[in-house]
């Protein structure tokens, strides 16, 4: 199942009068849980594979403060498309994908996240130049948080 997709139903979840919803699909059954105030996701994979339940750590909400940072920078803002892990470089030795005051075009890679062991190729989606980077390398990204700001 898709992290967005999942990301979503979780949302949905923790800002609902849901306890509890449970959601099967071909890839697997998701069953999202929230007990307490917390929301506690499980996934099943497909029964032809032979995984066990996986829980995730309660959503925790990110503080106000830490949003508008980012926010108060102008110009164009690229976000993250997923939850993950934000590598500057392909590999840990190599030259980043861009840094401050590069030229880029749309569709140009500028940076990677990991989000369950898949390295996922994230794109400029503006042409432009790169005048901020606002997530740090290896630093843990949510859904639709800036991380870069091209002009």
């Amino acid at each position: 199942m898709d992290l967005r997709k999942l990301k979503t139903l979780i949302d949905l979840v923790s800002e609902s009068n849901v306890s509890e919803l449970e959601i099967t699909e071909a890839e697997g059954k998701v069953r999202i849980v929230k007990s307490g105030g917390n929301v506690v996701q499980q996934f099943v994979a497909a029964p032809m594979q032979a995984a066990a339940p996986v829980q995730a750590a309660p959503v925790a909400a990110v503080p106000v403060a830490e949003a508008a940072a980012p926010a108060a920078a102008t110009g164009h803002q690229v976000k993250s498309p997923m939850v993950g892990s934000f590598y500057r470089a392909a590999s840990p030795g190599a030259k980043a994908f861009v840094e401050v005051g590069d030229q880029v075009k749309e569709g140009d890679t500028i940076c990677i996240i990991e989000a369950m062991k898949i390295l996922n190729e994230i794109e400029a989606d503006k042409s432009g130049t790169v005048t901020r980077i606002l997530a740090d390398n290896g630093q843990a990204v949510e859904y639709g948080q800036p991380l870069f700001v091209i002009e």
